[in-house]
């Protein structure tokens, strides 16, 4: 247990984005604590920590999502602060709120604002009083009845989606009037299944749409800024493959639109900390459609766009300081692409490869960055996520950003499990994807 003065944070998470906070912590000066299941014990942020604790077995139900045991070790180890990463507990409010009752301070927003934004109806009528655009939808609905009614009113194509859901669980698809009541039935059970909440609402289907977001950061002394846009259309069953920055395309006057609509938005939420919104983006339209609170996967295209340490500033708005950065001096420098390597056999339908990683050879160069959990020897653990490492690059524009990033796919060697290289590898080839601008639909109607 630390007796020192020193600030020290427990990292309430694992893999790549505990490995991605140690280092924010220690490039601070601070102290960071890392948790561990039963099969993480020799995993590379364990190592890296100042200190580690075991929570638990290797279900995620039994460690890693075990409130009492992760808060348990923040106090045996002396932690005045619990950062959450993401998945997991990150966006559970009575997380957030546990970890202020108990003295801590969470990294991230208030447990009230979690709960208002994670609620996807609650955020649409917050949307609408800070003026931003949101997409044509109901309000929560609980039966069927309730569904007909309100897709008389929006009309087909329309999305069936879980009022407290995210991650694309929840969701259906409804084309016609026919399948209105099977849609309704699976999304609420889905919904009620992964969220512990059934109600749902519906939205008008936008087509052929983009997924662009935007980072935004706030401090406690009430700064609010964006870190500008991210494009996160390149998607397979709503799930994110991989994302760029700037956004292709999108001309100034919508960018400026936008992400002066998400910080808008963030300062009516009275948001402190990063945190996303996304938006649908058609034509030079665009919709909100949810605000992730807490830090992305793919944070770090705009670290490497901005060269703010998003993490870092994570840490330091949590220790009541004031933003490091103004927006005027946050300038969007070239272009960035994130790809996300997942022991996964897309040759298979995307099934899981668990094992161990006999070979793990990382790229480098100019404007190559690799975030990873993982080192040869490590495990992939059939238990949670199968992201192995994102792979990122840089380069003055666009052109050159593609060029690295096939280039850095070609030195990325892995073995010992499978992984989605080869499906980046063919994305980066394709005309579509080399002109810019796919819409969320486009992988899976090239075949994918």
């Amino acid at each position: 247990m630390s007796t020192s003065s020193t600030p020290r944070v427990l990292v309430a998470n694992r893999g790549e984005i505990a490995v991605r906070i140690i280092r924010a912590a220690h490039t601070l000066g601070w102290e960071a604590v890392a948790v561990h299941s039963e099969v993480d014990t020799a995993a590379r942020w364990v190592e890296l920590a100042d200190e580690a604790v075991h929570i638990g077995p290797s279900p995620a139900g039994k460690s890693y999502l075990d409130v009492d045991a992760v808060l348990d070790a923040a106090r045996r180890t002396g932690c005045g602060y619990v950062h959450p990463g993401y998945g997991f507990l990150s966006e559970r409010p009575e997380f957030a709120r546990r970890v202020s009752e108990a003295g801590l301070v969470f990294v991230g927003p208030s447990a009230d604002v979690i709960e208002s934004m994670g609620d996807k109806s609650a955020a649409r009528r917050t949307a609408e009083a800070a003026g931003v655009p949101v997409v044509p939808g109901s309000g929560v609905i609980t039966d069927v009845a309730q569904a007909r009614a309100a897709a008389e009113d929006l009309g087909f194509p329309l999305l069936v989606k879980a009022a407290a859901g995210g991650g694309g669980r929840g969701i259906r698809v409804v084309r016609t009037a026919e399948e209105l009541e099977a849609a309704v039935t699976t999304a609420r059970a889905e919904a009620a299944s992964a969220f512990g909440d059934g109600s749902l609402y519906l939205e008008r289907a936008i087509q052929q749409a983009r997924h662009v977001e935007v980072q935004v950061l706030a401090d406690t002394h009430g700064s609010v800024v964006h870190l500008w846009e991210r494009d996160c259309s390149v998607q397979r069953r709503r799930q994110k493959l991989l994302e760029e920055a700037p956004a292709p395309g999108l001309t100034g006057v919508v960018r400026e639109r936008m992400t002066a609509a998400a910080v808008r938005l963030a300062a009516e939420v009275g948001y402190v900390g990063a945190g996303t919104v996304e938006f649908l983006l058609e034509g030079e339209e665009f919709y909100f459609i949810e605000m992730n609170t807490r830090i992305q996967v793919e944070h770090p295209i705009t670290e490497m766009l901005t060269g703010v340490d998003l993490v870092g500033e994570q840490l330091r708005i949590a220790a009541g300081e004031a933003l490091s950065v103004g927006q005027e001096e946050i300038v969007s420098d070239g272009a960035a692409i994130e790809m996300r390597i997942n022991a996964e056999d897309p040759d298979q339908d995307f099934f899981p490869s668990p094992g161990e990683i006999t070979r793990f050879d990382q790229p480098n160069g100019p404007g190559v960055r690799v975030d990873s959990g993982f080192v040869t020897g490590g495990q992939i653990a059939p238990f949670y996520d199968s992201l192995l490492a994102k792979l990122i690059v840089h380069g003055r524009d666009r052109d050159q950003a593609l060029a690295r990033a096939r280039q850095a796919l070609s030195e990325l060697t892995v073995e010992g499990v499978v992984t989605t290289r080869s499906l980046h590898a063919e994305l980066l080839a394709d005309p579509d994807l080399q002109r810019g601008g796919v819409s969320t639909t486009w992988y899976e109607e090239r075949g994918g």
